[in-house]
């Protein structure tokens, strides 16, 4: 298992489909999951700091493994079938429960706790960026927050001309 960092939230154009890029802390692999819309704001909310009136459900979550008197020690992204991730939340460092990746990660950065990705699934979809790359890297997440769907419109009936 390698340790990742969240990079952040970004909508793909032109699905107009929200992304969670993650990063391997000690590598050069990215590993985009494509999310649902309710989760993509709720790993933007942690990620800002931003504390709601009342408690979303990720900080429900968080609050009611504590008040049982456990502790949440990290999130694990186990594997992929199907295009489609699963996770597990690691609590007390080894009870382990199924959960959606976009949940686990929106509830392991509430609880401030590692997020891990196990190594065949680095192999198998992780995107290496190297080192000297990674201004391209950060250009192009500046491009995925500014850009939108009227950019690539041409003012003509029916898709671009290639």
């Amino acid at each position: 298992m390698k340790q990742v960092d969240v990079m952040g939230v970004r909508v793909e154009m032109p699905t107009n489909k929200p992304i969670v890029l993650l990063r391997e802390r000690d590598g050069e692999r990215y590993v985009p999951i494509w999310i649902g819309a309710p989760e993509a704001t709720a790993i933007a909310y942690a990620q800002q700091g931003v504390t709601p009136p009342r408690p979303l459900t990720h900080d429900l979550l968080v609050d009611v493994v504590a008040g049982l008197g456990h502790t949440l020690s990290s999130v694990v992204i186990t594997r992929m079938e199907d295009n489609i991730f699963f996770a597990e939340l690691v609590v007390d460092g080894d009870r382990r429960i199924s959960s959606r990746s976009s949940d686990a990660i929106a509830v392991a950065l509430r609880a401030d706790v590692p997020i891990y990705v196990d190594e065949d699934v680095l192999d198998s979809v992780g995107v290496e960026v190297p080192v000297e790359e990674e201004d391209e890297v950060e250009r192009f997440r500046e491009f995925l927050d500014n850009v939108s769907a009227e950019d690539f419109e041409t003012g003509e009936e029916g898709p671009p001309e290639r």
